[in-house]
């Protein structure tokens, strides 16, 4: 039987994405607010959760590929 392993870019698209949303978190809880100017304004705490979600979704892409062909055997 084959090993399955995670797609090293999965990895590192989550990582990222998991870091991006515990800092979209913080933004819009205001505790980075003294950090960068950009970071005095809620938005920039909605730019980072949908940058995560996007991070997300970017690595679950070739997830999927990985286990479509898997599926058919290759």
């Amino acid at each position: 039987m084959k090993s399955h392993h995670w797609p090293w870019t999965f990895i590192f698209f989550t990582t990222i994405g998991a870091i991006l949303l515990i800092a979209g978190i913080a933004a819009l809880a205001g505790m980075l607010q003294g950090t960068h100017p950009l970071f005095n304004d809620d938005m920039a705490g909605w730019a980072l959760i949908v940058s995560a979600i996007a991070s997300v979704l970017t690595g679950a892409f070739p997830l999927a590929l990985r286990r479509l062909a898997e599926k058919e055997g290759a």
